[in-house]
């Protein structure tokens, strides 16, 4: 094979000025000259020689000798022509180039001649260039240094996209570590393959087909893989760390979280990849949580369900006072049982659907208008929260009672004929009894009621009925006043 013959001079000239990248031909025999002497004065740890005096750095920057650079090299460097480049070579070569300069300082004393790096550089008009720096040694020169190809690539651009980017990152971790809410990171492509493969077997209701194996959905819930989350959510469930409250995942997603899963199952099914729920967790300390969750399969992994975006938001604070709220609304705050509303509105339920048969008190406390004509309505008040107890103890489910007026209080009973009903008030005259023996040596005022019921079967009027109730607690207040000699007045 021939030798193919190199090209004319000229054209050599031609490719290093023309070249499409930043060329320096240069001379470093000086920098070659240098290292020697050092070595001969006993230096052999350049590095330690070089950070002990700046000055040294210094000195063999001072070595090298620019022969020629290229017309990219100029209009990289924004310089007119090579002169001008070469009086500004002081602001080209400065500030973070220490560090990149004693690298190549290294790779030289250490023998190799043909080396890359990246450093810093500064044009004319003072604009920053990052720059891959590649030197080589021409072949024929490597015992004198004296001529040296050195290529500078911009890569500027790039890494100032790579620096956004990372800023980008750090801004959006930042987000993410410390958002308000908890945040979790998911993968859901395990399930989307359980679910793909139960439509390919041909299941097309899906609600029916998981009622039937509950244990897909756990199946689904253990194939799920949590790829990170954020501060709030170790603060809300009580974790340590990330792996204390991923190690610990079956104490935060059990009991009731198998039915709500199931529904969000069914949404995935159904291709609700976009839902909001609420939703109970637990602590790992195993306080309940009341949560509203919000759940996104991202938009460019719709194919796959590999990421997924979960916030929770703590709501336990508003549901106890929605719970307190939905209380105060059906029940009297001062004796704590139901009140008027809810008793009426339950006396209607059952005159629709029973069960029955159903019987009612009516019960009225004795003798509370001269309490609080004589003593005031404190010890009136004191006397009303003392019914409360009885009829609260004295009640038991499904029956309850309800103070329904100032004085006068209703016990409703479901599935209760009437000896079940005078059963309960026996009870209630018994529990009466030791309220006064208990209250008797605190000063306490006797409590006393008078009470009636009826019964009302199935095909009845439970409105008759409580008018029968009421004719017969009247029949018993009569009686006790005319067994005190009182006024029924009050």
């Amino acid at each position: 094979m021939n030798a193919t013959a190199l090209p004319p001079a000229a054209d050599l000239e031609s490719m290093f000025d023309l070249a499409p990248v930043s060329l320096w031909l240069e001379d470093y025999s000086g920098l070659k000259k240098l290292f020697d002497r050092w070595r001969a004065e006993g230096v052999t740890d350049l590095a330690a020689h070089l950070d002990a005096d700046m000055a040294h750095v210094r000195e063999c920057m001072a070595q090298f000798r620019v022969l020629r650079v290229n017309q990219q090299t100029l209009a990289l460097f924004a310089a007119p022509d090579q002169d001008a480049l070469m009086v500004g070579l002081a602001s080209v070569f400065r500030d973070d180039m220490a560090g990149s300069v004693k690298h190549e300082l290294a790779q030289l004393w250490q023998g190799r001649l043909s080396f890359d790096n990246h450093t810093v550089n500064y044009t004319l008009d003072g604009r920053r260039l990052d720059v891959h720096v590649r030197v080589r040694v021409l072949p024929g020169h490597e015992e004198a240094w004296d001529r040296v190809l050195v290529s500078l690539e911009d890569e500027s651009e790039r890494l100032a996209a790579d620096r956004e980017r990372a800023e980008s990152e750090r801004y959006a971790r930042g987000l993410f570590d410390h958002s308000p809410v908890s945040l979790w990171v998911e993968d859901f492509s395990a399930v989307k393959r359980l679910l793909d493969d139960v439509r390919r077997r041909g299941i097309t209701d899906f609600a029916t087909f998981i009622k039937v194996h509950p244990e897909f959905v756990s199946r689904c819930m253990q194939e799920i893989r949590v790829i990170d989350i954020n501060h709030e959510t170790l603060r809300m469930f009580g974790a340590a760390s990330k792996p204390d409250l991923l190690h610990n995942i079956p104490k935060v997603f059990r009991d009731e979280m198998h039915d709500s899963f199931a529904e969000q199952l069914r949404d995935l099914w159904d291709r609700k990849t976009s839902q909001q729920r609420e939703v109970i967790n637990y602590t790992l300390g195993g306080e309940l949580i009341n949560i509203h969750m919000q759940f996104t399969v991202l938009e460019t992994h719709l194919d796959s369900w590999d990421l997924v975006l979960v916030s929770l938001v703590d709501i336990t604070a508003r549901k106890k006072a929605e719970a307190y709220l939905e209380y105060l609304g059906k029940h009297d705050v001062l004796t704590q049982l139901c009140n008027r509303a809810f008793y009426t509105d339950e006396l209607n339920r059952l005159a629709r659907k029973g069960p029955w048969p159903v019987s009612i008190l009516s019960i009225d406390l004795n003798g509370l208008k001269r309490v609080n004509d004589e003593n005031g309505h404190a010890a009136g008040d004191a006397l009303l929260r003392r019914a409360g107890e009885v009829l609260s103890k004295a009640v038991d489910s499904p029956g309850w009672p309800a103070r329904v007026g100032g004085d006068e209080f209703a016990v409703l009973l479901p599935t209760t004929d009437e000896r079940g009903a005078e059963a309960m008030r026996d009870r209630i005259v018994s529990l009466l009894e030791l309220n006064n023996q208990f209250y008797a040596g605190n000063s306490g005022h006797t409590l006393s009621f008078s009470i009636g019921w009826a019964t009302c079967a199935a095909g009845g009027s439970l409105d008759e009925a409580s008018q029968r109730a009421d004719r017969s607690m009247y029949v018993d207040k009569a009686r006790h006043y005319a067994a005190s000699r009182g006024s029924p007045a009050g």
